[in-house]
């Protein structure tokens, strides 16, 4: 099966040396990658800035805008079988970038952002018969509540409801649980355990439920 995974953050330049990001370290996405290799699928990895190794084995892509994300991505999905969004992608980047660096001075600084595409919209928009879609939802409150809005308005198969607010599971961590929800209503929790062994459980859910 040919597998695509997003993972990390993405990076929206202010100016020269400034830019606005996120907190995500992208460990979950690369468990994700590298749990799909392991179960002998061809795997292709976009991922925005980390400081993580490049998994053998993985076709690496690597990205920092979410509009280089959104071009990266696009261009691959349909190709795939299966699809796990599980970058954190900026929602809003800045209208203007300054080419050069920005100098300080008297007073506050007012940066007007603007919306970024959302990726997993469009490609629930351009899904193709056969394929499935999984998404993440990284939240800090009414997790399964915005999770399943998510699941049903960008068109997934799956949605992994990941709450973002506990610092034993959140960014950062070696360890997560989510909730696992599907567009036919099945629900399964997962975790709290290694990111490799959530990656391995969601995996398994996912490709059984597409044979």
């Amino acid at each position: 099966m040919k597998v695509l995974v997003t993972a990390g953050p993405t990076r929206e330049k202010i100016d020269a040396v400034r830019f606005l990001t996120n907190r995500s370290t992208g460990k979950m996405g690369y468990a994700l990658a590298e749990a799909a290799r392991d179960a002998g699928h061809e795997v292709t990895l976009v991922s925005g800035p980390v400081a993580l190794a490049v998994p053998r084995g993985i076709t690496l892509v690597p990205v920092e805008s979410a509009a280089e994300m959104a071009e990266a991505v696009k261009e691959r999905a349909p190709q795939m079988a299966l699809v796990i969004m599980c970058a954190a992608v900026a929602d809003y980047r800045p209208k203007l970038v300054v080419a050069g660096k920005m100098k300080k001075r008297e007073g506050d600084l007012v940066l007007e952002l603007e919306r970024t595409e959302d990726i997993l919209k469009s490609l629930g928009r351009m899904k193709p018969d056969g394929q499935l879609l999984v998404g993440f939802a990284a939240e800090t409150d009414d997790l399964l509540a915005n999770a399943a809005e998510k699941l049903e308005k960008k068109n997934l198969d799956w949605i992994c409801a990941n709450d973002v607010g506990r610092s034993d599971i959140g960014f950062g961590s070696d360890e997560n649980c989510v909730t696992l929800l599907g567009r036919d209503g099945r629900r399964y929790g997962i975790g709290p355990d290694t990111k490799r062994a959530v990656a391995e459980a969601i995996l398994e859910i996912v490709t059984d439920s597409g044979q």
